[in-house]
């Protein structure tokens, strides 16, 4: 079943720490290199507020993936993360 992004926006917001706390910065575009833009590497929470995102565990979309649809994430565990490494992140686009 294809993901579907009614509202065409994009909103997402990362935070270092678990359970919303620490730094937080929200994104609405594609980043091929988070940790140019968040000065850390890993990502320990985060709220997807609007579309489905996809985060890669390296820079430049490369190493395993992890599809988030709209909802709170709590701990990098609730996305089947094995580890908080975020390097890039994606919007899924509708098809």
């Amino acid at each position: 079943m294809p993901i579907e992004n009614t509202s065409g926006m994009f909103r997402i917001r990362l935070y270092k720490r678990p359970d919303f706390a620490g730094q937080m910065m929200e994104f609405s575009e594609d980043k091929p290199n988070l940790p140019e833009r968040w000065s850390h590497r890993e990502v320990h929470s985060c709220n997807v507020m609007d579309g489905a995102w996809v985060f890669y565990e390296h820079p430049n979309y490369r190493g395993r993936q992890h599809l988030l649809e709209r909802a709170e994430y709590r701990c990098f565990t609730e996305w089947n993360a094995m580890h908080p490494n975020v390097g890039s992140i994606r919007r899924v686009q509708n098809i």
